[in-house]
Order: structure tokens, then C-alpha cells, then sequence
């Protein structure tokens, strides 16, 4: 990847979540692929995703699936997003299985579906209650068995390097801060705390780099993911779409510090599965009455719990699995099982406390039907991306699959794109240094541009009665 001095490639990937590492495995095998992270590799919201992936379990399914996204998202869905998604996740489940991915099968070997709120039918696969890290460490083994592909950890995103090429402006790559061994031989610069400054010249970016979890105090999503990529497109006038639709989990486990304060901003909060609820799990107020229907829509789940603990006074109400057994959360629910005893919860035996927390991200950089940005030679994917798929609230178990249909749509355009247009990286974009030298004033300039345009699309779709 060394050339004319410089750290060039093919396509340049940020983030190893599921997005962006099927991208890269859907890529043509002659491309060399650079994927960056700016955390350790599995570090990723796609390793927390508990519940599932949807799939479109018969065509007769077809028009249900539909309807329960779209009614999900408040029919502001992209309808030809949602058909690409749907009509797509079979084959998807195909790849996934085809590398090993292991989904719960009935006795006679067929599929086991789950269901969760809003669906009108189970749907849902899974395994058992990490079906994300299922799915992502088995990307993550055959990406790297891949002899094109590189991933450099703790190398941070900050900014795209662009030029024009004629009359159009192009990405050109992505500038990164790193200690990595390797591309700290291509270094230009140095930033305040000693961390290389390095260009990566690639002929296609490819943004898969997360959420905006890190800028809110509770959140399911790990700290770090703090919506840099859509700073970045504000700076470069990259159109967003509808970045205030952000989504607030109804059920994470409450707990309180020795102190007895809520828990610090830098601890991720822990999820519990929306399946439980699709398997019967039931939320209580302190005097153990039940107060809505929890298959209802995550938005609206949210908002009965907000105003229940508002009425009550309280900081969290009680979900109870007393209608599942305890075989059965022993072993679908492995996992939360020994989380809640963890923190001394039985939930065998006992309610426990939960409380909504910022989960996911429906808006976005905005993209059409295949990961294309408004820059020539930039794509987004996963949750940084908006396609439009989700509307203004996502169906539950929606996440993975969306981010695998549009990444394998990327690569394809990409794919295309460089058949079309050559295989040099020929110009070099003008590049200040002096700007990235402190990455802590950067960082929280790019915090306040991400909740300043929050702010103002929340205030533009509330002016329009939205």
C-alpha cells in the first residue's frame, strides 16, 4: 500500500462494525482495502445488538414486513429503501450462514423466529442473546483471512482529504491520527499528544463508523462513537437527512453507583433485548401494575415508561419475566441473565429495574440506493449512514440487516464506480496540518457542530408540526 512515498489504496473503510467489514468482503479480491477504527476492532456497537435480524421468511410475509417498518418508522420511510431491504435479506441470511454464522434451528432443522415489538409475526433470527457478536466476530474471522485487506486500530478519523478532478469535486481519502507501526511511516505531522498525523490516499471512502451514542449521557452505544463523520460533512457541506430522528431504547438496566448516583456518562449502559418482550416480558410501576402494551412501538413503549416514572416520581420502573421460564431465559437470555446477577438481580425470580437510554441513530449522512453520497467517491453505511430505511423510529431488529443490504450495495457501486473511472489516485488535495494539532479542541468542535444541527432540524420539523 506503499506508493510514491505515500499510503495509498483502494478503498478506505472506517469502522469494523458489520457495515463496514461485509463492504469488504463483497469487494472484488484484486482491490487493496484499508479498514481504520478508532477504538480496538471489536469494539463496535454491532458486537451489542442482542435481539436479532429480520428476514423476509416467505414471500407471503412480504406485505406484513412492509407495513410493520413503515408504521414503525411513521410512513416516513424511503418505500423503495424498505422494498431493497426486504427483498434482499434472504440472501443476505444466506452469506451470513454460508460463513458460519450460527442461527437458533428448531428440532427439525429449520429456522427458529422471535418476535419483537411491532412486528405483527416472528420475523426475528437469532442467536441466543449476542446475536450481533455472532454475526460480527464471524465477519471479522473472514476479513481477516483476506490477504487485501488491513486493519488498523486505534487510528482515528479526522477529516477526508478531497480535491477536484476537473470540474468535480472527489474524496481522495482520509486524513487519521495513529501510533500504528505502519502507517506511522507515512506521517506528516505530529498533534499535541504526540500521535501521528497521516494521509490515506484511497480512490473510494467508505464511512461505517457508527453512531452518535458518545455525545448523549446514557447510552447503549460505546463512548467513542460520536458522530465525527457527520461533523466532517458539515464542514464539507454533505447533505445530512433528518440527524434530531434519534431512537431511545425503552428497557436498559438501571443501576446506581456506590454514591448512589446515576451511573457516569462514560459507562456504556447495558441492554435489555426488546425480545423479552416479545417473549412475554412484562413492565411494572413501583406498585407492580402493568401500564402499556409492550409490543407497541419503541418511541411509544418509551414515552409510556417516561411518563409513568414522571407520575410516580420515579428514576426507573420494573420489567418482569415472570410469563418465561427460567429454562428458557437461562438460555435464550444467557447473557442478561448473568448481567442482572451481576449487578444482584435474579431475574428468574425478581423484577428488575430499567430505564430508556439512546440507542440508535435513524438520520444520517444522506445516501441514495447505493451508499452514494453527494461527493464523488464517498459512501456511507450502517448507522452513519440515512437512506431512509428507517423512517423516523426503526423496527425493531432492522439495524443489522439494513447496514449488511446497503454495505453489499456500496461495494457493488464502488465495484462499478472504479471500472468507470480508472485505478489512479492521481491528485493530491491540499492539506492544512496545523488544524488537526490539538485533537481534543477538534474532537469537541466536532461534539458541538453534530448537536447545533441536531438542534436545527429538530427545531425545522417541529416548525412544520412534525
Amino acid at each position: 500500500m506503499e506508493e510514491n512515498g505515500r499510503f495509498e489504496c483502494d478503498v478506505a473503510i472506517v469502522g469494523t462494525g458489520v457495515a463496514g467489514l461485509y463492504c469488504a468482503l463483497n469487494l472484488p479480491r484484486t482491490l487493496k482495502i484499508a479498514i481504520v477504527t478508532k477504538a480496538l476492532e471489536k469494539e463496535c456497537d454491532s458486537y451489542l445488538a442482542q435481539g436479532g435480524i429480520c428476514v423476509l421468511k416467505s414471500p407471503d410475509d412480504y406485505e406484513s414486513y412492509f407495513e410493520d417498518t413503515m408504521r414503525a418508522g411513521h410512513y416516513e420511510n424511503r418505500k423503495e429503501s424498505v422494498d431493497a431491504m426486504i427483498s434482499s435479506s434472504p440472501e443476505v441470511i444466506s452469506d451470513l450462514v454460508g460463513l458460519g454464522v450460527r442461527f437458533e434451528k428448531n428440532e427439525d432443522g429449520s429456522f427458529k423466529y422471535t418476535r419483537e415489538g411491532a412486528h405483527s409475526t416472528p420475523r426475528i433470527l437469532f442467536h441466543e442473546d449476542i446475536t450481533g457478536k455472532e454475526i460480527t466476530s464471524h465477519l471479522l474471522e473472514a476479513v481477516k483471512k483476506l490477504t487485501n485487506v488491513s486493519i488498523f486500530e486505534n487510528t482515528a478519523m479526522l477529516d477526508i482529504i478531497t480535491g477536484k478532478i476537473g470540474e468535480t469535486e472527489k474524496c481522495l481519502g482520509i486524513i487519521v491520527q495513529t501510533n500504528d507501526s505502519f502507517l506511522s511511516k507515512f506521517k506528516k505531522s505530529r498533534t499535541k499528544d504526540k500521535k501521528n498525523l497521516v494521509p490515506l490516499y484511497a480512490k473510494s471512502v467508505v464511512w461505517a463508523c457508527g453512531g452518535i451514542g458518545g455525545l448523549f449521557e446514557h447510552s447503549t452505544n460505546f463512548p467513542h462513537l460520536t458522530g465525527d463523520a457527520l461533523a466532517v460533512s458539515i464542514l464539507h457541506g454533505i447533505p445530512l437527512e433528518n440527524p434530531d430522528y434519534i431512537q431511545i431504547h425503552p428497557t436498559t438496566l438501571f443501576k446506581k453507583a456506590e454514591n448512589g448516583e446515576r451511573i457516569g456518562k462514560k459507562e456504556r449502559s447495558f441492554l435489555i433485548s426488546e425480545s423479552v418482550r416479545g417473549e412475554k416480558g412484562i413492565l411494572l410501576n413501583s406498585k407492580g401494575e402493568r401500564f402499556v402494551n409492550e409490543l407497541l412501538p419503541r418511541d411509544k413503549v418509551t414515552e409510556a415508561i417516561l411518563a409513568e416514572m414522571a407520575r410516580e416520581g420515579s428514576d426507573h420502573v420494573l420489567l418482569s419475566m415472570e410469563k418465561i421460564s427460567g429454562e428458557e431465559i437461562r438460555t435464550h437470555f444467557r447473557h442478561i441473565w448473568k448481567k442482572c446477577l451481576e449487578e444482584g438481580f435474579d431475574c428468574t425470580r425478581e423484577p428488575i429495574p430499567v430505564v430508556p437510554a439512546q440507542h440508535y441513530f435513524m438520520g444520517g449522512v444522506a445516501v441514495d440506493q447505493d451508499s452514494r453520497t453527494s461527493m464523488e467517491g464517498l459512501y456511507a453505511v450502517g448507522e452513519t449512514s440515512c437512506n431512509g430505511v428507517h423512517g423516523k423510529n426503526r423496527l425493531a431488529s432492522n439495524s443489522l440487516l439494513e447496514s449488511l443490504v446497503f454495505a453489499k450495495r456500496a461495494a457493488k457501486s464502488i465495484e462499478s464506480d472504479l471500472a468507470r473511472d480508472g485505478n489512479s489516485v492521481s491528485v493530491e488535495g491540499e492539506i492544512k496540518w496545523e488544524k488537526f494539532l490539538d485533537t481534543e479542541r477538534l474532537f469537541a468542535n466536532y461534539r458541538s457542530l453534530v448537536l447545533e444541527e441536531i438542534e436545527r432540524w429538530k427545531k425545522m420539523h417541529e416548525s412544520r408540526g412534525g
